[in-house]
């Protein structure tokens, strides 16, 4: 008893240690590794700080700190730990969608879920009743499109606004056109041409820049920021494709960007 007691104070002088380096998060194998007790023995000792909320399991191996601040909520913002998951994972990332465009300052509503893009291969997406973390799957990026934000845990990767407006339209089936629109309506006051244009060249889904081009073109009336796409578009080939990828194929044609106009766009703003 008096050795489970020891060991107990260790770990939460452990997390101490952990919150003064700046960090929110650990490893079960870090744990384990910082003592000379079992397995066993620390499996009941992250239990009791679960029980207390004073930690959270994220996934298998991997938990967070819940300072006071956050203990009514159980849990962390993602972009509190966020950079340490992907290193346990050894994986590439970066903050995308709507989770980006919040850390832009183009958030209408916060997101109440998280998306993370990622290198191949594919990792399973978190999705519990305290957080919801989805996982979208890209081979390559360029890493001049992805900034680095300062947070409170440090630096993390998030999608520059001309990628995030890109993803957008890409991911779209994830959040609906008339959501993608109305973040939309924000990001492009952070969005520049010229950056615009050196991102575009290397975006290889094609149709989701017809989709982000008839939008800022035809419902923004941001020409300025659409020409740039219109120029890559110009050197390749294209198709006409509807609006809304999950929509009839049926509707009023747009020609300059060959996009099949097959819903109603409605922003919240």
């Amino acid at each position: 008893m008096k050795n489970e007691a020891v060991s107990y104070n260790y770990l939460e002088d452990f997390l101490i240690k952990i919150r003064s380096k700046g960090r929110y998060s650990f490893t079960y194998k870090e744990a384990l590794n910082s003592f000379k007790i079992s397995e066993q023995a620390l499996d009941q000792n992250l239990y009791r700080l679960k029980s207390k909320n004073a930690i959270a399991a994220i996934r298998k191996g991997f938990f967070v700190i819940i300072p006071p601040e956050y203990s009514s909520r159980g849990m962390l913002p993602a972009y509190l730990f966020i950079d340490d998951l992907m290193h346990s994972l050894n994986k590439e990332y970066y903050i995308a969608l709507l989770s980006a465009a919040a850390l832009h300052g183009a958030a209408h509503q916060q997101p109440m879920e998280y998306f993370v893009v990622i290198s191949t291969p594919a990792v399973h997406s978190i999705k519990n009743n305290k957080i919801v973390i989805n996982f979208l799957v890209k081979k390559r990026w360029s890493a001049n499109d992805v900034v680095k934000k300062n947070t409170d845990a440090g630096y993390i990767n998030v999608s520059s606004p001309e990628l995030t407006a890109l993803d957008l339209l890409y991911y779209n089936a994830k959040i609906g056109i008339n959501r993608a629109f109305t973040v939309l309506q924000e990001l492009s006051e952070e969005m520049n041409s010229a950056r615009l244009f050196k991102v575009v060249k290397q975006y290889p889904q094609t149709a989701a820049i017809q989709r982000l081009g008839y939008l800022l073109d035809r419902e923004l009336n941001m020409e300025k920021l659409s020409v740039p796409l219109l120029k890559v578009l110009e050197g390749r080939k294209c198709y006409f494709i509807p609006l809304v990828a999950q929509g009839l194929k049926k509707g009023e044609t747009d020609k300059k960007w060959k996009i099949i106009v097959n819903s109603r766009v409605e922003g919240d703003l």
